[in-house]
């Protein structure tokens, strides 16, 4: 996987740790919400284990920020099918990891971060192939699952990347990020490679 090939200034620092800080509450409340769906066997432990590492990230970028995120009252809505849920988590750890990328690039002392974000991207990866080797109407729905996520998510990016600070380069890492999620989802067979964005 590339890295991005937009340099970005120490003055974008605060507006990614802003977005990253939004990113992370909603990683943690989808995470603690999966768990109370039906998972494969092993699953279970690991959603455990990410929601400590989501919670930990939150209390970092909580406190360079000088800010206490929202607490939900209510967990979010996440798929109740395992196919389709597996999507979910994979896509938006796929997100978190491109933005960690951005981050470490102008915060250095993160990258502990951004090694989690390999670990959570690499963990749903497996299991994501795992389905596809299943083949039959599992792997089709996963590929479904994915191709909807996929629809919705440039109007992600967009939200992700508000912020004057990104203005004069939002354009260039809405193409980067997008392009980077797109060659990982292509690489393992849950979109065509001849899918365009």
């Amino acid at each position: 996987m590339h890295h991005t090939e937009t340099k970005l200034p120490a003055s974008c620092e605060k507006d990614l740790l802003d977005r990253f800080l939004k990113a992370e509450a909603m990683a943690l409340w989808s995470v603690r919400a999966a768990q109370a769906r039906d998972v494969p066997s092993g699953v279970l432990a690991f959603l455990r284990q990410h929601e400590e590492d989501e919670a930990e990230h939150l209390r970092e970028f909580e406190s360079r920020l000088g800010v206490i995120s929202h607490r939900r009252e209510r967990l979010p809505r996440v798929p109740s099918q395992w196919y389709a849920l597996v999507i979910h988590l994979y896509g938006y750890e796929t997100l978190g990891l491109e933005f960690a990328k951005l981050l470490v690039q102008v915060q250095p002392t993160l990258h502990a971060i951004l090694d989690d974000e390999e670990v959570h991207v690499g963990f749903f990866e497996k299991e994501v192939l795992k389905l596809l080797a299943e083949g039959g109407t599992v792997a089709e729905k996963a590929r479904e699952s994915a191709a909807a996520w996929w629809r919705k998510l440039p109007l992600t990016v967009d939200r992700y990347l508000e912020g004057d600070s990104l203005e004069p380069y939002r354009s260039d890492l809405r193409r980067v990020i997008l392009d980077a999620i797109q060659e990982r989802f292509e690489s393992i067979g849950l979109l065509a490679s001849h899918r365009e964005q």
